[in-house]
């Protein structure tokens, strides 16, 4: 009786070790592909953004039409460069995405996709755009996609979190941010630049605290050419 309590017993303890192990390699796997809980930093300042040399993470967003999109950097067909901003009512993205209108073409043609990741909810990924914005991008093909439930921003280590001062001041001049990252989760994005090659790495990396501050054409083009794939 107590020789059959004592097998009981290890047979437990063997499958619980085992039940532990596998969760492990799971936890590690989901890690590697961004499924991980990250911790958000608490200031732009100390967020911890992926960099040259790490695997680029898995995370789904979603399109202008509400779809699901599923960015997985283990079947990419071609290289991917992620730019990540704030949101339609932040007049710096809006000069930022103007600006790259002289770049993104030159560098679809290079055989890259270039993809868009805002903080805004999918409805409102093109309208919420300054007009001049808008009339800058049409006919570019800009891929536009929304990170409102901040799984990229949070995966690319780029989130921290958002102040109730600087939500209060998003409603008091007017901004339709309900449903946005900011005000889902209470998180938002440092502006972020991603080179992510075929093989699915991270290649290049910029982000900067200072939101004022962003990766110009010139550097966005060389980062660029460093994955292009050649003919």
């Amino acid at each position: 009786m107590f020789a059959d309590m004592r097998l009981t017993a290890r047979s437990l303890i063997l499958v619980s070790l085992a039940t532990t192990l596998v969760l492990s390699l799971v936890y590690s796997t989901s890690i590697r592909f961004g499924h991980a809980d990250v911790a958000v930093a608490r200031t732009a300042a100390e967020i911890q953004p992926l960099g040259p040399g790490d695997p680029a993470p898995r995370f789904k967003v979603e399109t202008v039409d509400n779809k699901r999109f599923d960015f997985d950097p283990r079947t990419l067909e071609r290289p991917a460069i992620l730019i990540a901003f704030r949101g339609g009512w932040c007049p710096y993205c809006n000069m930022h995405l103007s600006e790259l209108r002289h770049a993104i073409p030159e560098i679809s043609a290079m055989g890259i996709d270039v993809l868009f990741l805002s903080g805004d909810r999918s409805e409102l990924l093109i309208s919420s755009l300054e007009r001049a914005t808008q009339d800058h991008i049409d006919g570019l093909g800009y891929t536009v996609l929304s990170d409102a439930n901040a799984q990229a921003s949070i995966a690319l280590g780029i989130a921290f979190k958002a102040s109730d001062r600087t939500l209060a001041r998003r409603h008091e001049k007017g901004d339709d941010v309900e449903d946005s990252s900011m005000a889902r989760h209470g998180v938002l994005p440092v502006p972020a630049v991603f080179a992510v090659d075929g093989a699915g790495m991270i290649t290049f990396a910029y982000a900067n605290p200072d939101y004022k501050i962003r990766l110009s054409s010139d550097e966005l083009l060389a980062a660029a050419s460093a994955i292009a794939t050649p003919e």
